[in-house]
């Protein structure tokens, strides 16, 4: 997986490719640790993010925690896989998604 960062203001745009499972969950979440202070608004760009494991939706979930507190995040341009994980996980309701 590569993680690509755009920081403007206080919007930061995290654009990952290929797959997010329990071998690159800890690295996000390195990253996440280490980029969110000053952050209001997160974006996930997945348009070439290609697998969603249950260790990637754990760092959402923990992302979305943190960041309901001092903004918002949207995930973006999830391909029809990972919407199917977000609608047969409940995701779909806990998150912002922009097709």
């Amino acid at each position: 997986m590569e993680i690509n960062k755009t920081l403007e203001g206080n919007t930061l745009t995290i654009a990952l490719t290929e797959k997010l499972d329990t071998t690159s969950a800890p690295v996000l979440e390195q990253e996440l640790n280490s980029s969110l202070d000053g952050v209001e608004n997160l974006i996930f760009d997945f348009s070439n993010l290609a697998y969603l494991s249950s260790a990637g939706l754990r760092i959402l979930l923990n992302a979305q925690k943190i960041m309901a507190k001092k903004g918002k995040m949207v995930i973006k341009h999830p391909n029809d896989v990972i919407m199917s994980v977000f609608e047969m996980t409940g995701f779909s309701t806990i998150l912002t998604i922009e097709e």
